[in-house]
């Protein structure tokens, strides 16, 4: 069903499509967005100049499509109201009269056969109106907005008269996740993390059923519904914990039998996996930073060698459940931290600072301050603590070894950015130069904040990895870091697995970037 690119295309294509609506009642029949590139045949003009995103009504037996929207260059979003009807369109804006991206989306509602405007979504400085369903029968649209300095659902009438409605809150984190059910994406609740996270729900018989299973499977389960038939009589069930993966059960209402299907990860279900721990530890400055503690499974939990995770993102943040990457670890005898260290989402504006980047001196600090806390606490043993990250998350674990050079006794830094004036050069020419232009910032920061420009700095030895296809960060960063790290005399192992993506998805790259990491650990 996915849109192939053509050999003579214009440009390229990172996807093949998303399904936006299930067509409910309508056999056989699903609606895509699809991306469509102009074509170009050899030796004559433009064959094909269609291009842009469009909405696609296709038969899943024939292949055939027609268009429920037409392509568009602007057009970066459709959404339905699970019937079968594109309700809403977002549409990219440029800067200026550049063509670059401003970071703002403007998103319009059909109403009486035309499109009317609904808000606009500036993801550069994260404000305004991100919608994320409507609903057919109230005629509303659902998203989340800012409310008193962090997310919340609101609903917006689609009647000309936009007037919101704010519908769940929390005073404390974010509410970041909108809980869907059916072949036609019913609203049914919304849910936001404090320790664990928790759904709000509007359905009281799902509110229920969700309290019920939870008891039924175990307290320290999570419960998602994933998936229901057309009368929503038969659920298909998601339940997972720290210690479990994940597995599908299909609920029936009817005969009230809960029959499981099949796992999200067979092979480690009869592993024994340590338990995740809410905890929380003092900043440096006094603030008390959230975060997650890992420990192995039957060990006194003292002098442990022991592992400082930091997220990537940084607009992202460590959640309660199972996490493979800290779980590995945990299985070879680390302690593992993953703290939510300021800069993370999740937790506001005022606890997101100017982002990971600009506000480097808090969220690295946090990040370090979570390592002497391991130590403090007589968790970590001294000689064998050290840091790991992914993307952001390698930036930080590199980043961390520049401001805390004694701290950390081996530095694993998975697809990191290592210089931040690289991360905006990587950026020109491409349609979101000026958005990361911006992200970045500029001012002594860039050159303070990049590891790669302080690695006479780091003591501890380093190893990083890196996918040779990286897209989100280019594999440029790891090696400008083996480059100066080598340069300035110390020790680095540099991995690259070639025509791999950010998140190396390779069963066999991974077993090998696991081992060798482990390996190099010090215990």
């Amino acid at each position: 069903m996915t849109k192939k690119q053509g050999r003579n295309a214009i440009g390229y294509s990172l996807g093949g499509g998303n399904i936006i609506d299930w067509m409910p009642g309508k056999e056989n029949m699903i609606m895509m967005s699809r991306y469509h590139l102009a074509q170009e045949k050899v030796g004559t003009r433009i064959s094909n100049i269609k291009n842009g995103l469009a909405a696609e009504i296709i038969d899943t037996k024939t292949g055939r499509a027609k268009f429920a929207e037409r392509p568009s260059e602007e057009a970066v979003e459709y959404i339905t109201d699970g019937v079968g009807n594109v309700r809403i369109k977002g549409m990219r804006t440029k800067l200026g009269r550049t063509e670059l991206d401003s970071g703002e989306i403007k998103y319009f509602y059909e109403l009486d056969g035309k499109w009317v405007a609904l808000g606009e979504l500036n993801y550069s400085n994260r404000t305004g109106f991100n919608p994320y369903a409507v609903d057919a029968k109230s005629n509303r649209a659902y998203g989340f907005q800012r409310v008193d300095g962090r997310k919340a659902l609101v609903a917006v009438d689609l009647d000309g008269t936009n007037d919101i409605e704010v519908l769940v809150k929390h005073d404390q984190v974010d509410v970041d996740g909108l809980i869907q059910i059916g072949r036609n994406n019913r609203v049914v609740g919304a849910s936001y993390a404090l320790e664990r996270r928790t759904g709000v729900y509007f359905d009281s018989e799902l509110a229920n059923l969700a309290s019920a299973l939870g008891k039924a499977l175990g307290e320290d389960h999570s419960i998602h519904f994933a998936g229901a038939d057309l009368t929503e009589s038969k659920l298909l069930i998601w339940a997972g914990s720290d210690i479990d993966p994940g597995q599908y059960f299909l609920f029936d209402k009817q005969s009230k039998q809960l029959r499981p299907l099949l796992g999200v990860r067979p092979l480690v279900e009869n592993a024994n996996l340590g338990r995740v721990e809410s905890i929380s530890y003092p900043a440096a400055d006094g603030t008390i930073i959230p975060g997650y503690l890992t420990l192995p499974p039957g060990s006194s939990g003292k002098n442990l060698p022991a592992i400082v995770m930091p997220h990537g993102g940084p607009e992202s943040r460590d959640e309660w459940g199972f996490d493979w990457l800290a779980q590995f670890y945990v299985s070879q005898g680390f302690a593992v931290l993953q703290p939510n260290f300021r800069g993370s989402a999740g937790y506001g504006d005022e606890w997101y600072k100017k982002n990971g980047f600009q506000s480097w001196r808090t969220s690295i600090g946090d990040v370090t301050d979570a390592g002497r806390w391991l130590v403090a606490q007589g968790i970590a043993k001294p000689s064998a603590l050290s840091i790991v990250g992914w993307s952001y998350g390698g930036y930080a674990a590199l980043q961390s070894a520049v401001l805390a050079p004694d701290l950390f006794k081996a530095v694993v830094a998975i697809a990191p950015v290592t210089d931040l004036s690289m991360l905006k050069s990587n950026a020109k020419g491409y349609y979101e130069e000026a958005v990361v232009r911006e992200y970045v910032g500029n001012g002594p920061h860039v050159s303070e904040g990049s590891p790669a420009q302080n690695a006479t700095k780091i003591t501890a030895p380093v190893m990083l990895f890196h996918g040779g296809f990286d897209r989100n960060v280019e594999i440029q960063q790891s090696k400008l870091m083996e480059d100066k790290l080598k340069d300035a005399g110390k020790s680095v192992t540099f991995i690259e697995y070639e025509g791999l993506a950010h998140s190396l998805q390779n069963s066999a790259a991974r077993i090998d970037m696991l081992t060798k990491s482990a390996a190099f650990l010090p215990k």
